[in-house]
């Protein structure tokens, strides 16, 4: 196997909103709001925000703040707020033009019908069923999507680099074994080389990991049939996704497989037996086995190894095929240099949400002048420089977090001065 690196209570999270217009130029309205737990107030990640009857749609980050735009001419008139566990909601866009519109989600609780229980005693025979569908649930044409991708670096707590880029993705047939091809449209990065300690190595990364965290489409960066032996598959209470139960089943390693292997939660769509999300980490007990799955390059004098990982996919239905939506990926590594009393702690975290999509045939990719990624590929390595907030335009983005915020504020203002100072 390949590796890559019961019954609750009424909760309700609010939504604030501000609405801003772009320029009249680009004829985009432009969305931007926080989601927030009502109760702790704390932000909710990952809530998705999608504009009815299209494929457009936005992501929450981990400050639960979004951005979503859309182009005036679609005559959009509802957007769809959705959270696992929440109640879906459906705004009319006008009522965003009133400056700090809250709306209330309340969990939904879930009862799974007696049909749906007694179809799968057995955690792990529903997983394989998961497996076996993938052809006939997911999508089976190729489509032409538009995502953004964000790469940050932190060294403890401290902002290192930032990568973003707006790629195009041809994603092939959930049925096919062709792999899914990376187009880079623009992109931006700001790399802080000071905080990095003059330390150069390089760690496995770019779009290509968020991508092949797609596990229907990639099954063998996880589990496969032969390999599904090597878990315990237990049965959690029912949940939902999009207003639709899901079973929920967490999987963990068998004591006594030495192998890298997995530890989290998949969220199966009860219906359709689909998987709609999944939450995992690896076993990081090997050592040994996880460098070299993670460390692409490094001195001699060092050593580098993952303390922590954190894996997120999505999948959204149109039309009764599912689709990747959203994946993230969190790893932190502790490094350890001779001569050096104290080590360094990194984290790395990626991110793409796919915002728009259509199908193949009938879209054309205009590959001149794109830049077609290698799996391999160390995004930051390819660009250089950063841009004004209105770089990227009509695209729709991941807001950033506040700290990463500061940290764009602070190079405008480097920026600035090596203006002055030219000029």
């Amino acid at each position: 196997m390949k590796h890559f690196f019961g019954k609750g209570w009424a909760i309700c999270m609010t939504l604030i909103f501000t609405i801003s217009m772009a320029s009249a130029q680009s004829k985009l309205v432009e969305l931007k709001g926080s989601v927030l737990a009502s109760e702790s107030e704390k932000p909710l990640e990952s809530a998705i925000l999608s504009v009815k009857g299209t494929n457009i749609s936005t992501v929450t980050n981990a400050d639960g703040q979004f951005s979503l735009k859309i182009d005036a001419s679609t005559n959009a008139d509802k957007i769809l707020v959705s959270h696992p566990g929440y109640k879906n909601k459906e705004l009319p866009v006008n009522n965003f033009q009133q400056d700090n519109l809250t709306i209330y989600l309340n969990e939904n609780l879930t009862e799974l019908s007696q049909v749906f229980l007694t179809n799968y005693t057995d955690a792990e025979s529903l997983v394989r069923e998961v497996l076996k569908k993938k052809k006939e649930n997911n999508l089976n044409q190729s489509v032409l999507m538009t995502a953004f991708y964000r790469e940050a670096i932190k060294r403890r707590r401290k902002n290192v680099s930032l990568t973003e880029a707006v790629v195009e993705l041809e994603k092939k047939p959930y049925s096919s074994s062709k792999r899914d091809e990376v187009h880079l449209q623009i992109a931006r990065k700001k790399t802080n080389y000071k905080r990095l300690d003059t330390l150069a190595f390089k760690l496995q990364g770019g779009p290509f990991t968020t991508l092949y965290i797609d596990i229907m489409k990639y099954p063998e960066y996880i589990f496969t049939y032969e390999t599904l032996g090597d878990y315990e598959f237990t049965f959690a209470p029912p949940s939902s996704i999009d207003n639709r139960p899901v079973y929920v089943v967490n999987f963990k390693q068998k004591e006594g497989i030495t192998a890298l292997r997995y530890t989290g939660t998949l969220y199966i769509d009860a219906e359709s037996v689909a998987l709609a999300s999944a939450n995992y980490r690896l076993n990081l007990e090997n050592k040994s086995a996880i460098r070299n799955a993670f460390v692409k390059k490094k001195p001699r004098d060092v050593i580098v190894y993952p303390t922590e990982t954190a894996y997120k996919v999505k999948y959204r239905q149109k039309n009764n095929k599912w689709y990747y939506t959203y994946g993230s990926v969190e790893l932190t590594f502790k490094v350890n240099k001779k001569r050096k009393l104290f080590n360094q702690v990194y984290s790395v975290s990626s991110e793409m949400a796919v915002t728009d999509w259509e199908i193949e045939e009938t879209a054309k990719l205009n590959k001149k002048g794109k830049d077609k990624l290698r799996p391999s590929v160390i995004l930051a390595d390819r660009i250089s420089g950063f841009s004004d907030p209105n770089f990227w335009g009509e695209y729709n983005l991941i807001e950033p977090e506040k700290s990463i915020e500061t940290a764009i504020e602070k190079i405008k203002r480097q920026i600035k001065r090596e203006e002055r100072r030219k000029s």
